[in-house]
């Protein structure tokens, strides 16, 4: 209990000497970590851009999720491409 009471303590001096730029830089670069698959989904697979965008809100909280939605919004383009050549290319 003496554990969490010290590192409860450490982190209220820390948050407490922390300066308002710090805060806002910290907060900025977090959002930006948390939506980065749906930002990646905005340039890589606009198709399901809505579906990463709202499933990317609960992800944050799994770092499984999370990675899968990151794979998933680059992987867009690429299925596509995979389709287009699997369909043109009769199977002999």
């Amino acid at each position: 209990m003496e554990t969490l009471q010290q590192f409860f303590d450490t982190f209220m001096q820390a948050w407490l000497q922390a300066d308002l730029v710090f805060l806002v830089v910290f907060g900025l670069l977090f959002v930006i970590v948390w939506f980065l698959p749906s930002l990646l989904a905005l340039l890589f697979n606009r198709q399901h851009l809505a579906k990463i965008a709202l499933l990317n809100i609960p992800a944050g909280f799994s770092w499984i999720a999370w990675v899968a939605l990151v794979v998933w919004a680059v992987t867009g383009k690429l299925g596509d491409k995979l389709a287009e050549k699997a369909s043109l290319k009769p199977v002999a």
